[in-house]
């Protein structure tokens, strides 16, 4: 009698790396954080959220603060990637610059957890020195692409950068569902 021999070929299991996961701890650590708040979070939901235990979470970031630091830097590449690419964008069509980039901005902030991250960020840098310095470090890099890229000067760009300012506060209160004059005028609509 002949014995045949089945060979099953299995594709090799990819594991993931630690940058994979660190990249998976940002995404869900951006979820919770954006709801909850930097100090309102506890690590143990961020690592719930991603799926993994407390203790592997603290060996990829072995604080809290520099999780939250990771975010907030990821949030303002996030920013400078689409004004970059916005740019590009109004240098090929002739379009003016600050309305492409104001354009793109109006689309980063449709996504509400990026909204409250960033504003959730700002709060936190009042108290935590090092989330201060990478807002800082974030807000210099954003305002020197819009100067290189618009060649506005100083009036133009602190008010650009004032308007996108303006615009997080009025879209965490949601104040484009409201139809008052206050909200209309702010908003930039005829009243």
């Amino acid at each position: 009698m002949a014995t045949t021999t089945t060979t099953t070929r299995r594709t090799p299991r990819k594991l993931s790396t630690a940058e994979d996961r660190r990249e998976a701890v940002l995404r869900a650590a951006e979820r919770v954080f954006a709801e909850r708040g930097i100090y309102g979070t506890p690590t143990a939901a961020v690592a719930k959220e991603a799926g993994i235990s407390q203790a592997y979470l603290f060996r990829l970031f072995p604080t809290k603060t520099e999780l939250a630091t990771a975010l907030v830097a990821r949030s303002h590449d996030r920013i400078l990637r689409a004004f970059a690419e916005a740019s590009a964008k109004a240098k090929a069509s002739g379009r003016d610059p600050f309305e492409v980039l104001g354009e793109a901005y109006a689309e980063l902030l449709a996504d509400r957890e990026l909204l409250l991250l960033f504003l959730h960020s700002h709060a936190a840098a009042a108290s935590i020195p090092e989330v201060r310095e990478v807002a800082r470090d974030g807000f210099r890099r954003i305002v020197e692409l819009v100067q290189g890229e618009t060649g506005a000067g100083p009036e133009d760009v602190q008010r650009f950068i004032a308007k996108g300012m303006l615009l997080n506060v009025l879209g965490a209160i949601d104040a484009p569902s409201v139809d008052e004059p206050w909200a209309k005028l702010l908003m930039g609509e005829d009243c």
